[in-house]
């Protein structure tokens, strides 16, 4: 088996948590100078947005130098720079470490902070907090829980052993347990497992049930019930990892998530700065035998669900 060759480490220091960007020349191309390359590469920067940079010095290579804009273009050679970060809104909920040790982090995320950079949210994410809060540059994601479902998240601290941790999601080792509020139906029989396929198009906001073998396996329990107004809170346990499953099967069964903009209906987006009525779903709970200290692990968040604890607060808007 052909070894890979390990990719040179990055000269920059982070900024906000953030890695610079690394850029690989390819083997085999037109130009004649690495200028030449990024300024058709990075065009969507805008006009003259690459030649400022390099006025700047600040394209650096493997040695930490700044590159010449008349350096001659070496096929894979690698170039580093930091991005303009975009304007984010502060997510004003705190993130708590729950577990840490010498290999892993586990953190309780709020609704509305992503897990890793992402399109529009790159500082304000759990992992760029971590690795400012805690001084871990190298702290990487296990695995990614939504944007607006709370809950536990698993963080590895050695950048060789992620690929041990992130098997144990891979290969479904890992003992996951959700709780959700959603309107309470008499009529619906309950505990039962829901299998169905779902499709989760690039570029498509919702996934959606098709038909075909299931590819998605969820377990929904009615923990209780209250009359006034008619809600139940749910345990959730997912048997498979499908993007949005959950929530496509409480919507299958006619009690969707309280708080969902996009099941049933995909609903306006979410303005940024708009904290209000969060999606009532919590990752409760995770469990997982330590693919490098062989500990036995549970945890479980401590956070609750608003629309079940005050909701006439969480309807109305308030945190």
């Amino acid at each position: 088996m052909r070894r890979r060759t390990p990719l040179p480490p990055s000269p920059l220091p982070q900024r906000d948590g953030i890695d610079a960007v690394r850029v690989r020349l390819p083997a085999e191309g037109p130009w004649s100078t690495v200028r030449e390359h990024l300024t058709e590469r990075l065009a969507r920067a805008g006009a003259g947005v690459v030649d400022g940079m390099f006025d700047a010095g600040l394209f650096v290579g493997a040695d930490g130098r700044a590159v010449p804009e008349d350096a001659p273009y070496e096929p894979g050679m690698f170039v580093w720079y930091h991005r303009d970060l975009p304007a984010e809104v502060p997510v004003p909920f705190p993130l708590e470490v729950v577990y840490r040790d010498e290999h892993i982090v586990v953190a309780d995320k709020p609704h509305f902070l992503a897990t890793t950079p992402r399109g529009g949210h790159v500082t304000e994410t759990a992992l760029a907090r971590l690795r400012r809060e805690l001084g871990i540059p190298a702290l990487g994601a296990a695995h990614r829980l939504d944007r607006l479902t709370a809950g536990l998240v698993l963080f590895t601290v050695r950048p060789e052993e992620r690929g041990a941790y992130q098997g144990l999601f891979r290969d479904r080792l890992v003992r996951k347990e959700y709780e959700a509020v959603a309107p309470y139906d008499p009529e619906l029989v309950l505990p039962r497992t829901v299998r169905s396929r779902i499709l989760k198009e690039r570029g498509v906001l919702a996934a959606q049930e098709i038909e075909g073998e299931a590819n998605a396996v969820s377990r929904v329990e009615l923990i209780e019930h209250r009359p006034d107004p008619c809600l139940g809170r749910y345990r959730l346990v997912p048997g498979t990892g499908q993007t949005h499953q959950l929530r496509v099967h409480m919507t299958a069964l006619g009690v969707p998530i309280l708080g969902d903009p996009l099941y049933p209906e995909v609903t306006d987006p979410v303005p940024a700065g708009d904290f209000r009525r969060p999606l009532q779903l919590l990752a409760r709970e995770l469990g997982f035998t330590d693919p490098v200290t062989g500990r036995e692990h549970r945890f479980r968040s401590e956070r609750s669900l608003a629309a079940w604890t005050a909701y006439e607060d969480w309807a109305a808007g308030g945190q």
